[in-house]
């Protein structure tokens, strides 16, 4: 499976992406999401494989996603990773 995909993020949050297909674009994203981006701008378009490489994403997750949803949502890494917090303060 292979999917060409316009990758986007808004103005509101850093390090945020929506993934769409370019056939279907933004047809099936919910309007509150759409709506907590701000002004979309494309960064850029490209096919996504199970075996094509993402910077921050599992390519087999993001497929999976836009073929049950339509899109798939890149959200920013966290700032305070549970792996970096000593074992005697996890909960």
């Amino acid at each position: 499976m292979k999917i060409l995909c316009d990758i986007y993020k808004g103005g509101k949050k850093e390090e945020m992406y929506l993934y769409v297909p370019k056939d279907g674009a933004l047809s099936k994203v919910p309007e509150t999401l759409l709506a907590s981006f701000g002004e979309l701008k494309l960064v850029t378009t490209i096919v996504v494989t199970p075996s094509r490489k993402l910077a921050r994403a599992d390519s087999n997750k993001v497929l999976q996603e836009i073929a049950d949803k339509g899109f798939y949502l890149q959200l920013p890494p966290a700032k305070f990773p549970q792996a970096n917090i000593l074992p005697e303060y996890r909960t």
